[in-house]
């Protein structure tokens, strides 16, 4: 990838959170940022761009060699260490070169270009596993902040409770042991509070890792589309890249049948002799394979394994994706099941209870220790259904973005 295009992206990393915490983060701008910012994803698109540039060196001849020297020079006597006494004395120069058969140079530029398609799909992998990993943080800070709402309606609740039960003690018709109960029940929905407030901010310290600034608040709730699984199979960042393997250990094999074919080296040579004819020198050089079967043939059988090992590893992953494509799309399916079950028969007769006893106690005969145990039944209902939709969340989540992105060829 060129240069300029890593700078363009590094710039719109570093304005676009400027930008966003001007107003609520959104789920796709998180996702955005977050696989603009990973270095992971930076070091994989170099290492893709690396695995192109060598395709193109994969496919040519190797460089020419360049051979000069001194042939005969006495070294001895009268005559030692001249060129031109002795006749027998030349000097030379030639180039040679190894050839390789247009076959074989293919197979060479084949396995590189698999290579190069392997480190691409792990630039995708990379890419959507931080987009992954920003989806989960987003999820965890919105429902961090919708519990942080719900805790604070509570307090909010005590508190005017709290300021009615005073009004009547002043008017006499309340004792101070309900203001006393109620002082209590306020300074624990306050703590809840508290606690609620630190889950969120935990929740949005781990946002922030991937989107790169910590937001004062969300734009809305996620929402997930999931992939049928033949979809979510074809994606799967393990296939993939299991996938490529194969490939690349086929193209390495056929790589591996070529070298049976031994490399011709050709030679040429110019001598220089003095008071004699110069002499020219042809030759070619011609590697015997004396032992193909405990040498070349051993290699291409190394290489096969190789391949019959990669298909293996691709089998295998394919069945773990699909068990696990199954197994969450079946705890999905039964999250919301809980949730409608729970919504239903739980949350909303809690709220009725509440309105309920807040009523009768509101009319005098009313006891207190119903409305807060009313309260409190309410409280862990909605928390309750707050806990099953995140957790529905982040199991969309995972069949969501897990696999590479919409487009990408595996």
């Amino acid at each position: 990838m060129p240069t300029s295009i890593f700078r363009a992206a590094g710039l719109a990393a570093l304005l676009l959170p400027g930008i966003a915490c001007a107003e609520p983060l959104s789920f796709d701008l998180a996702l955005s940022l977050a696989a603009q910012r990973s270095e992971a994803v930076r070091a994989a698109l170099a290492s893709a761009s690396g695995a192109r540039e060598a395709v193109h060196s994969a496919g040519q001849l190797p460089d020419p060699m360049l051979r000069a020297g001194i042939d005969n020079l006495p070294v001895t006597g009268a005559d030692r260490f001249s060129t031109t006494s002795e006749p027998m004395t030349m000097k030379r120069i030639g180039i040679s070169q190894e050839w390789l058969s247009a076959d074989k140079r293919a197979a060479r530029e084949g396995a590189a270009r698999a290579m190069a398609e392997r480190e691409a799909v792990q630039a995708d992998i990379a890419q959507a596993d931080a987009r992954l990993q920003a989806a989960l943080a987003y999820v965890d800070a919105w429902y961090a902040g919708e519990s942080l709402k719900l805790t604070a309606q509570a307090e909010h609740h005590l508190h005017e409770e709290l300021a009615a039960a005073r009004a009547r003690l002043a008017a006499a018709s309340a004792g101070s042991a309900e203001v006393l109960q109620l002082s209590s029940a306020q300074g624990i929905a306050e703590d809840e509070s508290e606690e609620a407030r630190q889950q969120q901010a935990v929740a949005l310290v781990a946002l922030a890792r991937w989107v790169g600034f910590r937001p004062k608040s969300l734009a809305s709730a996620p929402t997930f589309q999931l992939p049928a699984e033949p979809d979510y199979l074809a994606r799967h960042p393990a296939i993939a890249s299991l996938d490529r393997a194969a490939e690349v250990a086929r193209r390495n094999a056929t790589v591996a049948a070529k070298e049976r074919t031994p490399n011709w080296t050709w030679e040429v040579g110019y001598g220089q002799r003095t008071g004699f004819s110069d002499l020219v020198s042809v030759g070619v050089n011609i590697p015997l394979q004396v032992a193909p079967a405990q040498r070349q043939d051993r290699e291409s059988a190394a290489r096969l394994a190789l391949v019959d090992k990669a298909e293996a590893e691709l089998a295998e992953a394919t069945r773990s994706a699909a068990a696990d494509y199954r197994a969450q799309a079946s705890d999905a399916a039964r999250l919301q099941q809980r949730i409608e079950r729970w919504g239903s028969a739980v949350a909303a007769p809690a709220r009725q209870r509440t309105a309920a006893a807040l009523a009768a106690y509101r009319s005098s005969p009313g006891s207190l220790s119903t409305l807060f145990e009313a309260r409190h039944a309410e409280l862990e209902a909605q928390r309750k259904l707050l806990a099953l939709q995140r957790e529905l969340a982040r199991a969309q989540a995972q069949l969501m973005f897990k696999p590479l992105a919409q487009g990408v060829a595996p």
